[in-house]
């Protein structure tokens, strides 16, 4: 070879290492582009808030200073940042809410039409309230406005808009591109297609009334399969295109203030504190407590699953994450002393759906901010409730267990080893106490509780039970993040479709027509049982509290049922979605830690199924069950 021909070679590896190189930190910042953002907001505001309270209630009545009033709003703004943020890496990793019910029995093929379709959808609404964002600004930068706390100039948290909707646009157009490749030129044509068609009409123009538009808009995303936060947008916008109830330049503000809200952040402070104390090493501890105190019975490692589901969820305020958390323990540790795989996964995925009962519940929250209710009210109403369908749960669980004769572990159990397991499992059972001392003292609010239990978590799992550390920590927070998102943008779309329906008075219409058909109260109360257990099976509970709490809640208050007792029944109701199929997410993530077939589960978990509706019927209809507690709060 001669002395040129190699310099040439050499010169060629070297441009090729270097575009290598180039690749590799393209591809590491396209994978990691919003998580530094994610990870610093919230653990910022997690801090923030923390401080406030800690601030408020303790250093400035010692020394007589002043609230920190700007702090607060700083923790919103970044809120709503990271909140944005956080939707373009659901979209990336598809981790949406959606109803996939029609999905799931396409064929490979037309699966991947459907996700072209989906995707064009999805890049329409990001498209136009980017567009929307971006007109916004520019009004900003014309009309001037200042924050009332931070005294900065309102652009600056606006530019979310722009930002958070752009990164959407971007992160939708490479799956779409990616999914084009996959699909095929042929198939993708097809896709787009029947999204032109679907989009038709709205140009045709018609005289249709509003909630036509809205409503079969809103069916028809759902049904191809479409997020259910965009489904919400979506058919928002294209009533407003359609029927012109609305100037979509409202849009755009609507999705900033419409989660510019105080009560609102208690989702990621919950969320995070139930990721904290999960990693942390909490629930192996919660679990050994329950063993100890019910582990000798017939059925003592099935009862202690769900007693630690009930420990659990007053703290993680969240079904499938309860059922992740104690069914990793519970379920290879029942097989192992003889359960059925079935019953186990079964018995974690019924106890799960408690997680959003005991307080903390985040569908409360969000029950609370539709509402306009008390979140305390909600939170001290379903503790019996949840105790009520544990107890039931129990009960099954001790009869299958003696009829198949699975016996509890025979063990000498003394005060002494209860003690020393009460003892181990001591900065556990101090969350609940935060959580609801904070909120019932009135010494904080419920997102100044779940901040300080957030905080608390992330102390314990770092310092004190150490199963969080340097290389785990990032996942929770992005994870805490992404989680709550999800519900975050959920309230936001909601928003934007429940003005419409205000605007057009349709839940005053809806509500007529039910009571002109009968003001029978425990027949109004019979009918919105089985619709939200009908919609409880399609869709997930907190979707529904968002899209109904406007049309149900003015037709139960006229027949005199009080909204905080109806909160607790919707959660309840819509809870039991959790464990039936086809949406039933809590049976999803039982089969996946079990390692089963949905249909494997399905039978199991009827039995489960029938005590709990049981339980639901005795809760709507002696309000005194879950109301007698709301008395003792303010």
């Amino acid at each position: 070879m001669s002395k040129n021909s190699k310099q040439n070679q050499e010169l060629s590896e070297i441009q090729t290492n270097s575009t290598t190189g180039w690749l590799k930190w393209l591809k590491l910042i396209d994978e990691n582009f919003e998580k530094p953002f994610l990870f610093v907001g919230l653990l910022a505001i997690i801090l923030l808030i923390t401080y406030q309270t800690v601030y408020r209630y303790a250093i400035s009545n010692v020394f007589e200073g002043s609230a920190i009033v700007w702090l607060e709003e700083m923790a919103r703004f970044v809120f709503i940042w990271i909140s944005y943020l956080a939707i373009p890496l659901a979209i990336k990793n598809r981790s949406n809410i959606r109803v996939d019910i029609i999905y799931d029995k396409l064929s490979k093929r037309w699966q991947g039409v459907s996700w072209i379709i989906v995707d064009i959808c999805c890049l329409a609404l990001s498209a136009v309230v980017l567009v929307m964002g971006i007109d916004h600004i520019k009004m900003m930068v014309e009309f001037p406005q200042t924050s009332p706390a931070l005294e900065i100039p309102f652009l600056i948290p606006y530019m979310i808009l722009p930002i958070g909707f752009g990164l959407m646009s971007i992160r939708v157009i490479q799956d779409l591109v990616k999914q084009i490749m996959e699909t095929g030129l042929k198939d993708t044509l097809l896709g787009f297609l029947f999204c032109i068609v679907i989009f038709i009409p709205l140009f045709i123009g018609s005289d249709l009334p509003a909630i036509i538009w809205l409503f079969g808009y809103f069916a028809l995303f759902l049904f191809i399969g479409v997020p259910i936060a965009m489904a919400l947008g979506l058919s928002a916008l294209a009533t407003i295109a359609a029927a012109g109830t609305m100037p979509i330049e409202y849009v755009a503000q609507i999705a900033f203030t419409s989660i510019d809200s105080f009560p609102i952040m208690a989702i990621p402070f919950f969320v995070a504190a139930g990721v904290f104390m999960g990693a942390g090493g909490l629930s192996k501890r919660l679990l050994a407590l329950a063993d100890e105190l019910l582990g000798s019975f017939t059925g003592g490692l099935a009862l202690a699953t769900v007693a630690t589901s009930m420990f659990f969820a007053a703290i993680s305020g969240s079904g499938p994450a309860t059922v992740a958390a104690i069914g990793s323990l519970t379920i290879p540790a029942m097989v192992e002393r003889g359960y059925s795989k079935s019953f186990s996964a079964a018995l974690i995925a019924a106890a799960g759906a408690i997680g959003v009962m005991i307080p903390p519940s985040n569908p409360f929250v969000v029950f609370g901010v539709s509402a306009q209710v008390s979140i305390g009210k909600l939170f001290m109403g379903g503790i019996v409730p949840g105790v009520i369908i544990g107890i039931a749960l129990m009960c099954v669980a001790y009869w299958y267990s003696k009829k198949n004769g699975w016996k509890g572990e025979a063990r000498k159990r003394t005060p002494k080893t209860i003690m020393k397991a009460f003892w181990d499992a001591k900065w556990a059972l101090m969350v609940p106490v935060i959580i609801l001392g904070g909120i019932y003292s009135g010494l904080m609010t419920p997102t100044e509780s779940a901040a300080v239990a957030a905080f608390y978590g992330l102390v314990v799992g770092v310092f004190v039970y150490k199963g969080i550390n340097l290389k785990n920590i990032t996942s929770c927070l992005i994870e805490a993040c992404s989680t709550s998102a999800v519900i975050i943008a959920l309230m936001a779309m909601a928003t934007i479709f429940g003005n419409i329906l205000t605007i057009e008075q349709i839940p005053t219409q809806i509500a007529d027509w039910m009571l002109a058909l009968t003001d029978n109260r425990i027949t109004i109360l019979l009918l919105v049982i089985v619709l939200l257990l009908c919609i409880g099976v399609f869709m997930e509970a907190l979707a529904a509290i968002v899209i109904l709490t406007p049309i149900l809640l003015p037709i139960v208050t006229q027949v005199g049922v009080d909204p905080i007792h109806f909160g607790i029944v919707m959660v309840v109701a819509l809870a039991i979605g959790f464990i039936t199929p086809p949406v039933g997410v809590n049976l999803f993530v039982a089969c996946g830690v079990a390692k089963l077939k949905i249909g494997d589960i399905s039978k199991a978990v009827v039995p489960f199924v029938i005590v709990m509706v049981i339980a639901l019927l005795f809760i709507t209809f002696i309000p005194s069950i879950s109301m007698f507690l709301t008395h003792f709060v303010k």
